[in-house]
């Protein structure tokens, strides 16, 4: 064969090789030009908020995350707003997107999370991991998620009489819109309360979970209400366990009015009622007597479910009174 032959064969990798090249250099250009308009949003976004007295910073934002990704990170959050008496700082943030799917994205947060608020001593929530992710859309986004490892709060450690509040193993929380209402559902295992911030009371870890919808949640959401007042809705499954078999569950409709007193008609299950109170009679041993009545009257009556009536917050099991529920905020 001679080299005036072989020449030609080359010729469809060359054109391949081009078009491989200016394909390449052609989306990373695209990406550029979505990074740099991704970095000036970012900054409008904060400059927004720095109005009336408040700042708000996200320090060293930079956009990163090519070829295929594309997200913000910063070195560190604050916010401020001295009229309203709230501050705020956490660690370093780093979001990212996906670019053939930018409307599904992922954020990651560092620890601590300091904050002061009125009304509230000065907190401090820590996490070895804490992540969220989001799928947007209109009017809400489809989907909200955040998950927690390795959840701790204390009030700020700069305190004087600084105290530990909570500890958990892992929590999560869940948001979607289910037409005009709003589902919700969450967990939590290994929840610690410290002694110091429940009344010197030691008490059993605990582990639980939720599942429920918020009636008109979408409407609620739109007008950025932040209170149960005027909600309703419904709890489909509300279990809190002390153990591999004990614990409780509960279920069933419920409404809130203007003045925060509930109304509800639940269902309550209890799981070994026996061990249930043992649990909470070595964490409240002034009232060890009156567990070990309730749990065997309950035992008693069967692990169909319990009736509870919730009136305008006085809850009632048939005709026994159990209490008053606090208005909810």
């Amino acid at each position: 064969m001679t080299s005036s032959e072989a020449k030609p064969k080359r010729k469809p990798f060359v054109w391949l090789a081009a078009f491989i090249v200016l394909l390449f250099g052609g989306y990373s250009v695209l990406w550029f030009v979505l990074a740099d308009r991704l970095q000036t949003a970012t900054e409008r976004a904060i400059a927004s908020l720095n109005h009336d007295d408040v700042v708000a910073q996200c320090v060293n934002p930079e956009v990163n995350g090519f070829p295929f990704r594309l997200g913000v990170s910063c070195d560190s959050l604050s916010f401020e707003d001295p009229a309203q008496g709230i501050a705020a700082t956490a660690g370093g943030l780093r979001t990212a997107a996906q670019v053939y799917a930018p409307s599904q994205s992922i954020a990651e947060l560092d620890g601590p999370l300091r904050v002061a608020a009125p009304g509230l001593p000065p907190l401090w929530l820590d996490w070895d991991r804490l992540r969220a992710s989001i799928r947007l859309a209109r009017p809400l986004p489809e989907r909200l998620s955040v998950e927690a490892e390795g959840l701790s709060a204390a009030t700020d450690p700069e305190e004087e009489e600084a105290i530990q509040l909570f500890s958990a193993e892992k929590a999560e929380s869940h948001w979607r819109p289910n037409g005009a209402d709003v589902d919700w559902a969450a967990s939590v295992a290994g929840l610690q309360l410290d002694p110091a911030a429940a009344g010197g009371h030691s008490l059993p870890p605990v582990s639980g979970s939720l599942d429920m919808t918020v009636t008109d949640g979408v409407a609620a959401i739109a007008r950025r209400e932040q209170s149960l007042r005027g909600r309703a809705g419904t709890v489909r499954s509300l279990e809190l366990s002390f153990g591999p078999s004990t614990g409780l569950a509960l279920s069933g409709p419920f409404s809130v009015d203007q003045e925060g007193l509930l109304d509800a008609r639940l269902k309550i299950v209890l799981r070994d009622p026996q061990g249930l109170a043992g649990q909470l009679s070595g964490a409240f041993p002034e009232v060890r007597d009156q567990i070990a009545a309730a749990a065997s009257a309950l035992a008693t009556l069967g692990a169909s479910g319990l009736p509870v009536r919730i009136d305008k917050g006085r809850a009632m099991l048939g005709f026994i009174p159990l209490g008053k529920v606090p208005p909810l905020p």
